[in-house]
């Protein structure tokens, strides 16, 4: 009974992390008239604040010696808060210069993407179903090429930043709040930097637009640690494998808010190449699905006594770790 109890509130934090991923292009228009540089400015520095104050409730100081510590592991923080301010930066422009739909498929092809660097970055081998996913998710981004009249710059841009910063977080092996907190300190000061510069030449709206604006500036930290949390009490509750199907929870709300609130044009060619996308990812995870039965099936003997639909349900290999990111996608 306990244990379908942990089950359920995993997947409720589940779909209060996906859910709120995926309504945040609802969030940064109401931002307006910061522009997207600043919006990302404050962003990182109030989400410094927040993650600051979660780790003085949950008394979670320690790791920060080790840190220091270690080199390679600073600088991979380093490089890893670069990516990810890239990957921020670009969503916060491409949404509020009216991307959305576009910016939903940069997170429908992660997967693959990840796939992809699993096999040319990790030496990974595919099974047949896998590459065929792989195969039919290159062909809708030429489909998608086509129909736009130019490569999907911005999807190819947030799913290659994503993946990059998904490999890098497997090196570093740090948890989630952790983490966030690591890099939005790397973040904190050029941030905080150009805030200043932008005061200095009176470019700054925060405080001139009223308390309100304000205030949506400041929950940029809370947008940005909430989610986080809930995937954070979600992935300690759930199978991996559950994860994978829930992430498609948010690119589904980002492309239906794209195609149905904001009014984004969708032409032929471009519904094509989604549909495209999508047989890709119907084929990926019904692929790793199918394999993480497999797993448990041939595991009970060797475990009698293991938990059913514990943490392994992933999909093997590379799969499962493109079905559970562990940093939002936006």
């Amino acid at each position: 009974m306990k244990a379908g109890n942990e089950q359920r509130a995993g997947l409720l934090f589940g779909f209060g992390a996906y859910g709120m991923w995926g309504l945040v292009p609802l969030f940064w228009p109401l931002l307006k008239p910061s522009q997207a540089l600043e919006i990302l400015a404050h962003r990182m520095v109030w989400s410094l604040a927040v993650v600051a104050l979660l780790l003085v409730a949950m008394r979670r100081w320690g790791w920060i010696r080790e840190l220091l510590r270690q080199p390679r592991k600073l600088a991979l923080t380093a490089l890893a808060a670069t990516v990810i301010t890239v990957n921020w930066g670009v969503y916060i422009w491409a949404v509020n210069a009216g991307h959305v739909v576009e910016a939903s498929l940069g997170y429908f092809i992660n997967p693959l993407v990840t796939i992809g660097f699993g096999v040319l970055l990790l030496g990974e081998r595919l099974r047949p179903v896998q590459w065929a996913a792989v195969g039919i998710g290159a062909a809708a981004v030429l489909v998608l090429a086509f129909g736009y009249g130019r490569p999907p710059w911005i999807s190819l841009v947030l799913a290659f930043s994503f993946a990059v910063y998904g490999l890098i977080k497997k090196k570093i092996n740090m948890g989630g709040v952790e983490s966030l907190a690591a890099e939005t300190a790397v973040q904190f000061l050029p941030a905080l930097a150009y805030l200043l510069w932008l005061s200095g030449q009176g470019e700054l709206p925060f405080g001139n637009q009223g308390a309100g604006h304000a205030a949506l500036l400041a929950a940029t930290g809370l947008v940005t640690a909430l989610p986080l949390v809930c995937f954070g009490a979600a992935a300690i509750r759930v199978p991996l494998s559950t994860l994978g199907l829930l992430q498609y929870l948010a690119p589904v709300f980002q492309f239906s808010l794209g195609v149905l609130y904001f009014h984004e044009a969708m032409p032929a060619e471009r519904w094509a190449g989604f549909g495209l996308v999508w047989v890709a990812l119907t084929l990926l995870t019904w692929d790793a699905l199918r394999t993480a039965r497999r797993t448990r099936a041939l595991a009970v003997p060797a475990a009698p006594g293991a938990r059913a639909g514990s943490g392994s349900g992933s999909g093997g290999g590379t799969a499962a770790r493109a079905a559970a990111p562990e940093r939002e996608p936006a």
